[in-house]
C-alpha cells in the first residue's frame, strides 16, 4: 500500500490525471472541511476547494513526492481560502451559524448575547485576512498551532503572533462597540 502511494504520488508529479484524480478522491472531503474551517460558508467553501484542486493540478511539477499530499493539499487550500477571504467586503456577514456556539457573557438576556455575538462577528470580518484565518483555526476551531503553521507556510511563533494580534485588534474593535471582552 506504501508502495502505491508513492507511485500515485510520483504520477501525481509527473502530471497523470488518473493519478490527480485519485489524490481528488481521496482528499476532496479533508480538503473541503479544512476550507471550510476558514471562510465559514459551505457554498464558498465548495467553490474554494475547486480552486485549490484546480491549483494542485497547475502545480503538480512542484509537489515533492517524497512528501505527504495532505498538508500540501492543506496550504494550497489556504491560500486559496485566503485570497477568497481578501476578495471580500469587510462588512459581509459571516455564517449566523458560527457564532450560535461562541460564548458570550450569561446576562441572563438571550437578545444581549445575541447582539454580542453580531458584534463580535463584524469584528472578526474587520480583521485582515491573515489575522482572521490564523484567530479562526486557534480559537474558534481549536486546531494546533503547528497544523496552522504548515497550511499557512510559517512558524509557529509566526502563527502565536497573528493570533495575539488578532485577539487584540478585536478586543479594541469590542471595546469600540461599547462591549468589554
Amino acid at each position: 500500500m506504501q508502495d502505491e502511494g508513492r507511485s500515485v504520488l510520483d504520477r501525481f508529479r509527473q502530471g497523470d490525471v488518473d493519478a490527480f484524480e485519485t489524490l481528488f478522491h481521496t482528499h476532496q472531503r479533508s480538503v473541503f472541511g479544512w476550507v471550510l474551517r476558514i471562510v465559514r460558508d459551505p457554498g464558498a467553501a465548495e467553490d474554494v476547494t475547486v480552486e485549490a484542486f484546480w491549483r494542485m493540478h497547475r502545480a503538480h511539477a512542484r509537489f515533492d513526492s517524497a512528501r505527504e499530499f495532505e498538508p500540501w493539499a492543506r496550504r494550497v487550500a489556504t491560500h486559496a481560502a485566503l485570497d477568497w477571504l481578501r476578495r471580500q467586503k469587510p462588512e459581509c456577514s459571516a455564517a449566523p451559524e458560527m457564532w450560535v456556539n461562541v460564548a458570550a457573557p450569561s446576562t441572563g438576556d438571550a437578545a444581549v448575547a445575541a447582539e454580542i455575538r453580531r458584534k463580535t462577528a463584524q469584528a472578526f470580518q474587520r480583521l485582515p485576512a491573515k489575522l482572521r484565518v490564523a484567530a479562526l483555526l486557534a480559537v474558534v476551531e481549536d486546531r494546533p498551532h503547528k497544523q496552522i503553521a504548515e497550511a499557512l507556510g510559517i512558524t509557529v511563533a509566526a502563527v502565536k503572533l497573528r493570533v495575539f494580534r488578532a485577539l487584540r485588534l478585536l478586543r479594541k474593535d469590542l471595546q469600540r462597540q461599547g462591549i468589554t471582552p
